[in-house]
């Protein structure tokens, strides 16, 4: 290894090191936290969180910082290579390299819970059923045929590709669909409109682009849309998050619905809502609990849940959690809807995987020392008894 490699080797495995990542994380939650309080918790956790670099204005002064992601990943560095290959191994650090691994295990968590879940919500009233939740943040366009009949095959746009759309027009095809798409002028917070706006105009109408919500399920997109076909024909409109309906475009005979929604995400299995009940303080209309008997259907089984606060439902790698109510204008004796938070996340039971592990390594390490411990007081004893 040479003389830099070394270096490096030993600064990256150190415990200052360590202490300086935990410092950088711990400006990184503060600062975040406080910045939530004027732009939400979604872009605070984009900017800081889910980000390798960071510039926060202190007092008016740019402070560049390392992101979550970076400091997160040095960290888990750190632990590997200090905590588990540098550190000696005897019977007194096993608790120690325990308690490491445990904590890698809650990193690696984290990391999976960045890449591999996903969340959103399901509204239902009582009496339906869905096998679909939805995004809270991310927007589709979906194109499908608006004649067809039963289950619909479409062809979706996903939010990423949307915001290529933002500057630049994005043009799609595809087999289901005899013209082509396009998108163009992509908004993530706009409304349509027939007043004065810097962007184009589609037949009488315009897309107006608002400020961002604090709170980023409050935004509603927009975006251009034109549909060409081979012969020349061409339709344009606004697809806007709120439509009451989908926009319908006709070439000959045949007729394919274009629509801006959240992003659906498909459930293995599907619930229906029995019963929503919502309790009340004595004498108020604040609710003090509310609960959901639900049906959870797979195939033909048909199995009868409760899910209220603290006892979600939990199967195949989603979690449901009981999250609000509405509408919140009801009167007494309004039909109610219940809503339910989903979360797709592969990792859902790592951190207690994780604790459970590092309380047998805090046993270990403490036992070690309670034996050190009661040998020394013995070994005294033993010396005090001979004089």
């Amino acid at each position: 290894m040479t003389q830099l490699g070394k270096k490096l080797w030993e600064l990256s495995t150190s415990y200052g090191t360590a202490c300086l990542l935990l410092i950088f994380l711990f400006l990184l939650t503060l600062f975040g936290t406080l910045e939530q309080v004027d732009h939400g918790l979604y872009a605070v956790q984009k900017k800081y969180f889910e980000s390798f670099f960071v510039v926060h204005e202190f007092a008016g002064v740019p402070l560049p910082l390392p992101g979550g992601v970076l400091c997160m990943g040095l960290l888990s560095w750190n632990l590997i290579a200090g905590g588990l290959i540098r550190i000696r191994k005897s019977r007194a650090t096993a608790g120690v390299i325990v308690v490491h691994i445990g904590m890698l295990v809650m990193f690696a968590a984290g990391l999976v819970k960045l890449t591999a879940s996903d969340d959103g919500y399901l509204r239902l009233y009582e009496d339906e059923s869905s096998e679909e939740y939805v995004s809270y943040y991310l927007w589709e366009v979906a194109v499908f045929d608006a004649d067809s009949k039963g289950e619909v095959s479409e062809f979706l746009i996903s939010d990423e590709q949307l915001k290529l759309a933002e500057d630049d027009s994005l043009r799609l095809s595809h087999g289901l669909i005899p013209f082509e798409l396009e998108l163009r002028h992509f908004r993530e917070n706009a409304r349509p409109t027939r007043e004065s706006s810097p962007l184009p105009l589609a037949g009488d109408w315009r897309l107006l682009e608002l400020e961002r919500e604090q709170e980023a399920e409050a935004n509603i997109a927009g975006v251009y849309a034109t549909a060409r076909s081979a012969t020349g024909g061409e339709q344009t409109a606004i697809l806007w998050g709120l439509a009451e309906s989908p926009w319908v475009v006709e070439f000959g005979d045949r007729r394919w619905g274009v629509v801006l929604r959240h992003k659906r995400y498909r459930m293995p299995f599907s619930i229906h809502l029995d019963e929503f009940t919502k309790l009340e303080h004595p004498g108020t209309d604040i609710p003090s609990e509310f609960s959901s008997e639900v049906t959870q259907r797979k195939g033909s089984e048909a199995l009868p849940l409760l899910i209220r606060m603290n006892e979600p439902l939990r199967d195949e790698g989603l979690v449901l959690f009981q999250s609000s109510w509405g509408p919140s204008n009801a009167q007494p004796g309004d039909r109610l809807f219940s809503v339910f938070s989903v979360v797709r996340n592969p990792s859902d039971h790592w951190p207690l995987y994780s604790c459970i592990i590092i309380g047998v390594g805090l046993l270990i390490a403490f036992t070690e020392k309670l034996i050190k411990y009661v040998k020394a007081q013995n070994s005294q004893r033993a010396k005090e008894a001979g004089v």
